[in-house]
């Protein structure tokens, strides 16, 4: 009877928590079928108009291609440049690699806000016009520690008798990394650069003191929020962009938990 009742009361506290979360979000996806302007509960009249506002609004359609170009662009050289991060403080033995490790964690840490400001000051001294470069680079200082924490994660839990043995069997270095280390760190890539995209397509803060004139789209839904006047198609760009979030989230998350990685090194060894 205990055992029941300490089940129940957990999954009545999950559920508490659940609703806690997703509530505000499921209003807002709720208000995006709402024909009126103004946001009254219960809806009288629903709609599907709204979603063919958003999607034949020009400026909705160009802060979206921005972001998408910006979060692509971002992944990309986060991925690179965190990986090899990552293969450099596992691999090698150096006075101060700890606190390497820890200067590559800190941008994720700071506020955006912060790491904004920083970013816009520093292209102002150079000389550089904000643009989507900037933007890019902007987005970069945070996913590369995405990328860095999983592939390192990732390299700590992978054995060296692997590496070992394939040096043994005559591989080279470059041949030990595509059947044997690219194989095994394959998920943690994956899912770093699934969670790297979301995150870069989302933020708001860090671009807005490196966009300059250019709207992404998070920055559109702040603006028309601030006017006031397009809250029903905020409601509709706000839905689409937690359902386009949600699927490299997911996909991440399941990648992440697969840890069934033995057969594929194996299946990929050199003959």
């Amino acid at each position: 009877m205990r055992r029941r009742l300490a089940r129940a009361s957990l999954w009545l506290w999950v559920l508490g928590v659940l609703f806690f979360l997703f509530a505000p979000i499921a209003t807002i996806v709720l208000f995006g079928f709402d024909r009126s302007n103004v946001e009254t509960w219960p809806i009288q009249h629903w709609t599907l108009s709204w979603y063919s506002v958003a999607w034949h609004d020009p400026q909705v359609r160009a802060a979206f291609a921005l972001s998408l170009k910006a979060a692509f662009a971002a992944t990309i050289l986060s991925l690179v440049l965190g990986s090899m991060a990552a293969f450099g403080v596992h691999r090698a033995r150096f006075f101060g690699r700890d606190s390497i490790s820890l200067l590559l964690i800190l941008p994720l840490a700071l506020p955006g806000i912060i790491t904004g400001v920083a970013l816009n000051s520093a292209f102002q001294w150079a000389g550089i016009q904000l643009s989507i470069w900037t933007i890019i680079v902007g987005h970069t200082t945070f996913c590369i520690v995405v990328i860095y924490n999983n592939v390192i994660a990732r390299l700590r839990r992978t054995s060296n008798t692997l590496l070992e043995a394939s040096a043994d069997l005559g591989a080279t270095a470059v041949q030990t990394f595509r059947f044997v280390t690219l194989p095994t760190i394959a998920t943690a890539l994956v899912s770093g650069a699934l969670l790297a995209f979301a995150l870069s397509f989302d933020e708001v803060i860090v671009t807005t003191f490196t966009a300059g004139a250019q709207n992404t789209l998070p920055i559109w839904i702040f603006g028309a929020i601030r006017l006031g006047q397009q809250l029903p198609e905020v409601n509709v760009v706000v839905t689409m962009v937690v359902v386009l979030m949600f699927i490299p989230i997911l996909i991440a998350a399941r990648l992440t938990g697969s840890e069934n990685f033995a057969p594929r090194v194996a299946a990929t060894q050199p003959k």
